[in-house]
């Protein structure tokens, strides 16, 4: 099958690793992975800080660069989300990776290999907007010689919410102290998420407490061999 990459702002200026994982992943099983030049943001930033029409141009610009393809995947399930909440057109052909595989592919195990300790952040978007379901959690069960252990409080937000955390950064600052707490409750080694911005948010509570505890995108893990 042939699928469009669509790797977002965020994951192709910060983290890119997560891009490569999900096309070493999907040409794992089989699929063609193709990466539309003409893309750009998806406008999600820009409606979060009342741009509206500029982040509805953007957003229909994106769907008209994707629409030659059957299929299209990004390693985000904030952008996937908003995309779907706002361009109908792109449900059922824009998927965040875990779904893409879990619910369209019928895919659970990549031949992963991870023999770590992992903490899962769901992130709101992925719960709420996206509603990706319990697809992570089923991948990272599969993954030879992971121990996936339980987050406390997993469903709380870590505090970034987009521009919520420049405009609110005391506030943004206090939830994500919260979420790292939780986490070296767990015992982790590696704590995993869908979203690069709520990993970046995580990385940067857990570096400022001093902490080695390494965050990774999903897609890195199923990667790994």
């Amino acid at each position: 099958m042939r699928v469009a990459l669509f790797v977002t702002c965020i994951g192709d200026t910060l983290f890119p690793e997560a891009g490569r994982a999900v096309v070493e992943v999907l040409e794992r099983l089989g699929h063609d992975v193709v990466f539309p030049e003409p893309q750009t943001c998806c406008g999600q930033m820009h409606a979060n800080s009342g741009y509206r029409e500029e982040a509805e141009r953007l957003a229909r610009r994106l769907a008209a660069v994707l629409e030659p393809y059957e299929l299209a995947v990004s390693p985000s399930s904030s952008c996937v989300g908003y995309l779907r909440e706002h361009v109908p057109e792109l449900q059922g052909r824009l998927f965040e990776l875990s779904e893409l595989l879990v619910n369209r592919l019928g895919v659970e195990e990549v031949g992963a290999s991870f023999p770590y300790r992992v903490a899962y952040h769901p992130t709101c978007h992925s719960l709420r907007i996206a509603r990706v379901g319990d697809a992570p959690l089923r991948l990272l069960r599969a993954v030879n010689g992971l121990e996936l252990v339980d987050l406390p409080n997993a469903s709380e937000c870590c505090g970034f919410g987009g521009t919520f955390s420049v405009k609110f950064a005391e506030l943004s600052g206090a939830m994500a102290r919260t979420k790292i707490d939780a986490i070296l409750a767990t015992g982790a080694t590696t704590v995993v998420s869908l979203d690069p911005s709520c990993l970046m948010q995580i990385q940067g509570a857990l570096s400022r407490a001093g902490s080695n505890l390494r965050t990774m995108h999903l897609a890195e893990v199923l990667a790994s061999r």
